[in-house]
């Protein structure tokens, strides 16, 4: 059963500890409670999959605590994607690029492509400073079912699987990031959220929305 604590510094030491002995952690952001693992912890990872019910074909996101670390999981950042980190990171938008060697892959399904956000909330953004590394992740909820800001509707049966639970109360928008591809011609929009097609386009110019992307 997990142990669950209040947002804080004694729950960013606890998160830490948790994630450096291969733990799993359940933390709030700007958007819905996320669970991730040490990005270099694989075993870790592979309970996340477990937990959610999810498929190994479908990658999980990885999230940052500062940009510097979004740098570091990347093969490079283009010249033109850097007005749209300026404006939107750290913030609900996530960004396909292609991946660095210290991704590992059953983060990205063995895809050479990876999602990466630079996540905005001060606890999360703590957390990943002191470890010294981002988390793969995704929201804490099963596969199928709607993320939640509100940790008292995060379903009993995630929390019970993991180790740390991270009580912010309600936290974020309540709404996903929007998933944005730059790793294709033009940028394409594969999951609508937070930030829209239109505020996008003000600062790279024209993108897609992909025809299967959820609302």
């Amino acid at each position: 059963m997990a142990r669950i604590t209040a947002a804080g510094e004694e729950a960013v030491l606890q998160a830490v500890r948790t994630l450096k002995r291969g733990g799993l952690v359940i933390f709030p952001t700007e958007t819905v409670y996320g669970i991730g693992a040490d990005i270099r912890q694989p075993e870790a990872i592979k309970t996340i999959f477990a937990i959610k019910g999810r498929n190994f074909s479908q990658p999980l996101l990885i999230h940052c605590g500062n940009k510097s670390q979004l740098r570091m999981m990347v093969k490079e950042v283009p010249e033109w994607a850097e007005p749209l980190i300026d404006r939107f990171l750290p913030g609900p938008l996530a960004l396909i690029f292609f991946r660095s060697e210290v991704v590992p892959d059953i983060v990205t399904a063995s895809r050479e492509t990876v999602g990466i956000r630079v996540v905005a909330n001060g606890i999360f953004a703590s957390i990943c400073e002191s470890l010294g590394a981002p988390l793969a992740g995704t929201s804490a909820n099963k596969s199928g079912e709607p993320g939640t800001n509100d940790f008292a509707k995060i379903a009993p049966e995630v929390i019970g699987q993991v180790d740390l639970a991270i009580n912010a109360g309600r936290s974020g928008s309540g709404r996903a990031s929007t998933i944005l591809d730059l790793t294709v011609e033009p940028p394409r929009i594969i999951r609508k959220g937070e930030i829209g097609k239109k505020e996008i386009e003000r600062v790279l110019g024209a993108v897609v929305i992909d025809n299967d992307t959820p609302p």
